[in-house]
């Protein structure tokens, strides 16, 4: 059954602080390099980032920009924030400063908290802020505050969180928030490349930690986590930190970027219990030289999530590493998992089935429900739906009828309720677990002066993983010798490099349909 918590209800509370009253203080809660905490020093910290914010000026409901790297200041800020009955909006701390001005203007944050090592792109793109008013800097700012020369219209300052919290108490009663408050802003993608709001309530997050975490992967106390995604992740912001919480368990962090050999290295020096992994880094895993040496005994389990695992790269994994690996599918509209295999329950291929709590559907264009076997729109309800879209109506309304989520995935059910996924309903592509829109990649290619035309397209590689191709039009032809390799270095330069098209494809003209329009399809076939 879904999860009712009371009117009143916070999950700073239900994560963190109900973890002290249990008796489980002293229990490690987050490992990350040297670096040990119990929950009780969790909590301390978490403290006194809410009542350092709350000296700054930060009010409850308002939005609290979060772009912080793995580690405890990221976990202290999250639960801080929400004791306030504050609102987290996570986001990379690598972001250029013509991104994080996006994420300025969008989401009307008065205060950023950030890190001294990205502490630059963020002040610069602060200048031209109309609302921001405080960069909050976590780490290598010294003892005393920094002075900035604009951040925000009104001229705000850089403040040191080091010396900020040794002026502030660590105890801290949390804002009586209620269940259908929201409690995180979640980025799903958009047509137009920019990212887009999901409002998620605190009585979300917990239900889905009820369901799942507890009731289908059976977390445990004695589980220790490891997540390839980073924590302003949902995927990890549940599986790595939320749900190990729940139960008193132990989070590994790690602020490096992650590699093949950075996670087995991790694995190594704290053997994880479960691994939160995506499948390009299972495919890095076991393509990796040394594979066959890994001891990786230690896990109980292993998920995937954020792109369909192809079953080939399902039974490699298994053959190297002996691990169960669950794939399954979630969204940030209904916050996280809600179709997996399970253990003891797996069919390589695909998604599972529902998680017990979610009502899961394949419809057609009406909504009605079609038959076993049928390709259709996936629909889902459950407790853990979200309000909607910031500034997105017409979208909120195509998305959120009544109880039910349309996805925009496509999928097929069988008769025994297993789903497998057929592709997006749109155009969007997803690589690495990440959103990648073609026309953003198809306007930077068309700003390079030897480009006419170009299409992106999505095209599985051998491993069955979906990665950009673009294919080109040139403004001279013959083309110039060495323009693929140059575009894509262009495109590498302009935007976030995972977006680079992995081949780049010369065509004298792109094929249309009978409507005029690109013919996509006929692309994808060559």
């Amino acid at each position: 059954m879904p999860f009712e918590p009371p009117e009143e209800f916070n999950i700073a509370d239900y994560y963190l602080d109900a973890r002290i009253r249990e008796g489980r203080g002293d229990r490690i809660a987050l490992v990350c390099g040297d670096r040990r905490l119990t929950y009780r020093e969790v909590q301390s910290l978490a403290n006194r980032f809410g009542n350092v914010l709350r000296g700054l000026g930060a009010n409850e409901e308002e939005r609290i920009l979060v772009a912080l790297p793995d580690g405890p200041e990221f976990v202290g800020a999250l639960f801080g924030i929400l004791k306030l009955g504050a609102v987290v909006v996570m986001v990379n701390p690598g972001l250029r400063p013509e991104e994080i001005a996006y994420f300025y203007e969008y989401t009307r944050a008065r205060i950023a908290i950030v890190h001294a090592e990205t502490m630059e792109a963020f002040a610069e793109a602060a200048k031209g802020a109309r609302r921001l008013r405080r960069l909050l800097v976590v780490g290598g700012v010294g003892t005393g505050g920094v002075s900035g020369d604009g951040a925000g219209a009104a001229g705000g300052t850089h403040a040191s969180f080091a010396a900020e919290a040794a002026r502030v108490g660590d105890t801290l009663e949390n804002a009586p928030t209620h269940r259908d408050d929201a409690a995180i802003w979640l980025f799903s993608g958009g047509t137009t490349g920019r990212p887009k709001a999901v409002l998620q309530t605190h009585a979300s997050f917990a239900n889905t930690t009820e369901l799942y975490a507890k009731g289908v992967l059976d977390y445990r106390e004695t589980d220790v986590t490891l997540s390839v995604p980073k924590l302003f992740f949902g995927y990890a912001t549940g599986s790595n930190l939320f749900f190990p919480f729940a139960v008193g368990g132990t989070s590994v962090l790690f602020p490096e970027r992650c590699t093949a050999d950075a996670l087995f290295g991790q694995i190594a020096a704290h053997r994880p219990t479960i691994l939160i992994n995506v499948p390009t880094m299972v495919n890095q895993m076991v393509s990796h030289p040394e594979a066959a040496r890994q001891d990786l005994s230690c896990l109980r389990l292993a998920t995937s999530a954020g792109e369909a695992l192809p079953p080939e790269l399902y039974d490699r994994w298994k053959a190297a590493f002996g691990v169960e690996l669950l794939d399954g599918l979630g969204t940030a509209e209904m916050w996280h998992v809600f179709l997996t295999n399970r253990l003891g329950d797996v069919r390589p291929g695909t998604l599972g089935r529902a998680v017990p709590g979610f009502d899961v559907r394949v419809c057609d264009d009406d909504g009605g429900e079609l038959p076993a076997g049928e390709v259709g729109a996936l629909w889902v309800r459950g407790r853990s739906r979200a309000i909607g879209y910031w500034q997105q109506m017409e979208r909120t309304a195509a998305a959120f009828r009544g109880e039910w989520y349309v996805t925009g995935d496509m999928v097929s059910r069988d008769a025994e309720g297993y789903f497998t996924y057929a592709g997006r309903g749109d155009d969007l592509l997803k690589v690495g677990g990440k959103w990648v829109a073609p026309a953003e990649v198809e306007n930077c290619l068309l700003g390079h002066p030897s480009v006419r035309e170009c299409a992106v397209v999505g095209v599985p590689d051998e491993n069955g993983l979906t990665k950009p191709h673009a294919f080109v039009v040139a403004r001279e032809l013959p083309a110039a010798p060495g323009l693929p390799e140059e575009l894509q270095a262009y495109v590498k330069a302009h935007l976030d490099p995972y977006k680079y098209p992995r081949k780049v494809i010369l065509l004298d003209t792109l094929p249309r349909t009978h409507l005029g329009k690109v013919d996509r399809a006929g692309l994808r076939r060559r």
